[in-house]
């Protein structure tokens, strides 16, 4: 019987020939959670009196590193002992970062596994053609005990990317532009499977995309594997993996025809991630201007902004934060000299940290204030008050728009 990538992956984590609709029991790969996530499956683990699988825990802080209160501070030692006590997988600060970057760095997400994430964004590994689902803390304390998870397999949304994006155009515009077709939800449950032309794609892109899947309601996210991807792996990944592709014949629920070369660069305006206009459209003042997170935070997205940037002067009413989504981006940068860029023109460099994302701390926003944003979300009060308004676009748009004042172009500087 033909078969979707997933129904593939799934049949063999199981045991079983499945289908979509089919639940099963499956064997996971790798089980990551973090320090928000983590303490709560700790707790469900401890409550079942087994012994741990540690060699498939992945414990990465991330959400509020350093910590920022008592609370926070107490969290990460939850995690943090946990991981020593039971020798697993363990990031700790100055070693890891945003924990899906660092899922994707250090090899655990490769083609044909399956990964389990206690945060919402574990999608982004579809990128990696691996089958990554976000699950909930107690889940992820039972699958640290036995290794395995009940599921029900997805249906997949084929997405057939046709033709060449235009110069300029970004990862972040063509998602974006698919959100708006599909919208918020539209893909609840189901697997986003990407295929056609995307060796016009680069890794960092595809990343991007698979982890903004989230945001239509995506189970996971799927991207054939191609020579860009065995070129990402290399040196990096752990262990064997399996290169599984969908049937030419197999039962796609639906097939989204995305016609990349008509693509404009697009932005999302409040409050969600589907309220698409083209960037041509708006040019709203800016309070704040914001570069990093799992979906734009790695090294291609600041050596694109500090190209901007360079020789610039951020505007006198607007405060630019870029976040690094790793230590290993962080010393990149470092190394190439791009930090040195972002503070001559006057914006902030951090260490790597979810922080304002998810209104967190580092970047809050305060009353009435406006965010230009290179993360993944603008739902009301996603980065602060929730009279604050967050745009959504690409980095070379955020690092315009922060020399700008308002929302623009890279065109404009």
């Amino acid at each position: 019987m033909s078969k979707t990538a997933v129904e593939k992956i799934f049949s063999e984590k199981s045991g079983n020939d499945v289908k979509a609709g089919d639940y099963v029991m499956a064997n996971v790969d790798y089980v990551m959670v973090n320090d928000i996530t983590g303490p709560i499956a700790v707790d469900a683990f401890n409550k079942l009196n087994m012994e741990a699988k540690s060699d498939k825990i992945i414990i990465i802080p991330d959400h509020f590193v350093p910590p920022k209160d008592v609370n926070s501070a107490i969290q990460y030692k939850t995690v943090k002992d946990f991981a020593l006590k039971y020798n697993t997988n363990f990031y700790d600060i100055g070693k890891g970062g945003v924990c899906h970057q660092v899922m994707m760095e250090k090899g655990y997400a490769a083609p044909g596994r399956l990964i389990a994430g206690a945060d919402s964004h574990t999608n982004t590994y579809g990128a990696l053609s691996s089958i990554s689902v976000g699950i909930g803390s107690t889940e992820a304390g039972v699958i640290f005990a036995t290794g395995k998870m009940w599921f029900k397999v997805p249906e997949t949304y084929k997405i057939n990317l046709i033709g060449k994006p235009k110069d300029g155009i970004e990862g972040k515009d063509i998602i974006l532009h698919i959100l708006s077709k599909i919208k918020n939800g539209g893909a609840a449950y189901k697997c986003m499977e990407f295929s056609g032309d995307i060796k016009y794609i680069d890794i960092n892109e595809r990343m991007t995309m698979a982890n903004m899947t989230t945001e239509a309601g995506a189970k996971c996210s799927f991207f054939d594997t191609d020579e860009k991807t065995i070129e990402y792996l290399n040196n990096r990944v752990i262990g064997d993996y399996s290169i599984i592709k969908s049937d030419d014949d197999a039962n796609f629920e639906k097939v989204f025809n995305i016609n990349m070369d008509e693509i404009e660069n697009s932005i999302a305006i409040p409050n969600s991630p589907d309220n698409v206009k083209l960037i041509s459209e708006v040019d709203t003042k800016i309070d704040q201007a914001y570069i990093g997170s799992c979906t734009n935070g790695r090294i291609e997205d600041i050596r694109k902004a500090a190209l901007i940037l360079k020789n610039h002067k951020i505007n006198k009413n607007v405060r630019l934060m870029v976040v690094p989504a790793s230590q290993e981006v962080y010393n990149q940068a470092l190394k190439e000299g791009l930090i040195d860029i972002i503070v001559e023109a006057g914006g902030y460099f951090s260490g790597t940290t979810c922080g304002a994302c998810l209104g967190g701390y580092m970047g809050v926003l305060g009353p009435d204030e406006i965010c230009i944003s290179s993360t993944n979300r603008n739902f009301i009060g996603r980065m602060g008050d929730k009279t604050s308004k967050v745009y959504l676009a690409n980095p070379k748009i955020v690092a315009a728009s922060s020399i700008l004042g308002r929302i623009g172009t890279p065109e404009e500087i």
